[in-house]
């Protein structure tokens, strides 16, 4: 495994960041793994020098933190070994403040997130979505004011607009309040759009990119038909993805190598990225991402994928 500083804060992370959205209540929905199931992937994970995992208070209605919190306490002897992050922003209960970002929220959102993980901090605390019917004002005051209080080690944002973040960072930056080190965002091969604004951005901001749905929920992978989550989830899909996916499938097959660590290196070999958040439910798919990080494509590889692309409808900001 490599580590790299997440953007230019002094944070350092596994290259690879283990997603732990897979894990939950099955009966909450069906591709979900239990904790049992998770347990021997996280183990190797742990094994293989993965230190970053990455869960949001959402997920699996919040039994995803809890098994995250059960599992790295028990593959980790001290809590500095690994770097934890989880998100707030969508409803957690019935209530007109029980999602969003105000600053009741906020800090309801946090302590129930610290319960749930059974830790004393989180270490990247991210907003999942831009809240517009919070002013930005406060919800960077009330971020700043848990990362003073030492519940949160630093701040993150996911999917928004270039516009939108870059007014949350002047908002902290003006008022001495703390600022985003990181954007977790849609982006690989088959969705660039990120490109355009985004991750210009965060380059200039010198925040860290964190790429979630790396493989396009299996597409990258070699598989046409996607994941049991594909099934629900037909988000940024382009005519032309498949064809990208052919072609990247033609160079594994000439390196004898799944597509999939090729997606994987593609990305880690853009300057903004510093660690894919990569969804494992099988230990396969998690050998693939570690190798992934030793892997470089050449420029003749790189160009053949990129030249297929074409534009998408930008997806996911409303």
């Amino acid at each position: 495994m490599r580590y790299a500083q997440l953007g230019r804060s002094g944070l350092r992370v596994s290259r690879i960041g283990l997603g732990m959205m897979s894990y939950g209540d099955p009966q909450h929905v069906a591709w979900f793994l239990d904790e049992d199931a998770a347990d021997p992937i996280v183990r190797r994970a742990v094994e293989g020098g993965v230190t970053f995992f990455d869960t949001a208070d959402m997920y699996s209605g919040g039994v995803s933190e809890e098994i995250t919190g059960r599992l790295l306490r028990k593959h980790f002897t001290r809590r500095d070994d690994y770097v934890l992050a989880t998100k707030l922003y969508y409803p957690m209960g019935p209530g007109p403040n029980d999602r969003g970002l105000s600053r009741k929220h906020v800090m309801a959102a946090i302590d129930a997130s610290l319960r749930r993980l059974g830790t004393d901090h989180v270490d990247l605390y991210q907003i999942h979505r831009w809240d517009d019917h919070t002013p930005i004002e406060e919800t960077m005051r009330a971020l700043d004011d848990v990362v003073r209080a030492g519940k949160v080690r630093y701040l993150g944002a996911s999917l928004m607009y270039a516009w939108q973040f870059a007014k949350a960072q002047h908002t902290a930056r003006a008022a001495g309040w703390t600022r985003f080190v990181a954007m977790q965002t849609r982006y690989n091969l088959v969705y660039r759009e990120e490109e355009r604004e985004v991750i210009p951005c965060c380059l200039d901001q010198g925040v860290g990119v964190l790429p979630y749905s790396p493989l396009a929920r299996g597409l990258l992978a070699g598989r046409r038909d996607g994941t049991a989550r594909t099934a629900v989830d037909t988000s940024a899909r382009s005519d032309n993805d498949v064809e990208i996916a052919d072609a990247l499938r033609e160079i594994a097959a000439d390196r004898g190598l799944p597509p999939a660590r090729l997606a994987l290196a593609w990305l880690l070999g853009k300057p903004a990225v510093t660690a894919p958040i990569v969804g494992v439910t099988k230990p396969a798919q998690l050998d693939d991402a570690l190798a992934a990080v030793d892997l470089d494509l050449t420029d003749a590889e790189v160009s053949t994928v990129e030249s297929l692309y074409r534009a998408h409808e930008p997806y996911g900001y409303d």
